[in-house]
């Protein structure tokens, strides 16, 4: 990956969507905005509230929220099947906390007894509530694979990866739990990134991005 600017990559400006029905979504707008003038670069940030944006988009990131509402809303909008298809031609995704849910392809029993929308995405199962209620709230100095230093983390009623596939990449835990993962283009986070000035993981999706648009066989 290079450090060209993105606006050079396919000839078009970088195209970066965050999906704006519920949650944390001016957060991370502007953690992006943060992110591209740190290194340079430009992309129109585009929020996603309705079908039709998903195809327009060269990335789109699930921020943190209520996730069953999430999930229900994006049905509702037509944005699920919309995801699913970004993903099938290798759209870099990223899910933050219940957008990280969001991604698994199952859940434990809270998932399964709220009815849970999930978007199967990636093969992992969820626990919705790993780390306790909102009060139990913390934050950590986390090691993260892709990263040479610490990362301050802020986890907030946070999920965790139970179980994964063979093809998934984990890249942080805490004890037995997996806090961060990669499966190909899709790339899910427990904790909240957009929270802290911190811009080393949106860094690291932006290279995703990059990879994708200056891959031959990109769209």
């Amino acid at each position: 990956m290079d450090g060209k600017p993105a606006s050079t990559f396919s000839g078009l400006m970088m195209r970066i969507g965050v999906v704006a029905i519920q949650g944390d979504v001016s957060e991370h707008v502007e953690s992006l905005e943060r992110a591209l003038d740190e290194q340079g670069e430009r992309a129109k940030i585009i929020t996603i509230k309705h079908s039709g944006t998903v195809p327009e988009c060269d990335a789109v990131i699930l921020p943190g929220g209520e996730s069953t509402t999430l999930g229900r809303l994006l049905v509702q909008e037509g944005i699920d099947d919309e995801l699913r298809q970004a993903s099938k031609r290798g759209i870099p995704i990223m899910g933050t906390c219940a957008g990280m849910i969001l991604l698994a392809k199952a859940g434990n029993s809270l998932v399964k007894r709220t009815h849970q929308h999930l978007l199967g995405l990636m093969d992992v199962t969820v626990n919705r509530n790993a780390f306790g209620r909102q009060y139990e709230s913390f934050e950590t100095e986390l090691d993260v694979d892709t990263l040479d230093s610490p990362y301050n983390a802020v986890f907030i009623r946070a999920p965790a990866i139970v179980e994964a596939g063979e093809d998934v990449r984990v890249l942080a835990m805490i004890d037995d739990k997996i806090v961060a993962a990669q499966q190909n283009n899709v790339l899910a986070i427990a904790f909240h990134p957009e929270l802290t000035r911190d811009s080393r993981m949106h860094y690291y999706f932006l290279d995703m991005i990059r990879e994708k648009r200056s891959s031959p066989h990109s769209d």
